[in-house]
């Protein structure tokens, strides 16, 4: 499954959108609805099966320009570390 993952990620250079990938997905950030369609739409195009599932949640947050990285931010903020754990 990794080298189709990988191939949907890789779909996502070729548009102006910010992305983390995690152990459950990927997280996409773009400017407006419309750059986030269309790269969701090639990263679904990139896979290479004969089954493909895409989700998509939508959090349109419009009375701020503020980043997903700051939401992560805040929360580290709080906790006064980092927000993850497991072995150092």
């Amino acid at each position: 499954m990794a080298p189709e993952i990988a191939k949907a990620v890789d779909a996502l250079e070729e548009h102006p959108v910010a992305y983390e990938t995690t152990p459950m997905g990927t997280l996409l950030e773009a400017e407006d609805a419309a750059t986030l369609f269309a790269a969701a739409q090639s990263a679904h195009e990139a896979v290479d099966s004969d089954r493909v599932v895409t989700f998509l949640k939508i959090d349109d947050k419009r009375a701020t320009d503020a980043p997903m990285q700051a939401k992560v931010e805040s929360v580290e903020e709080h906790l006064g570390r980092e927000a993850h754990g497991g072995p150092d």
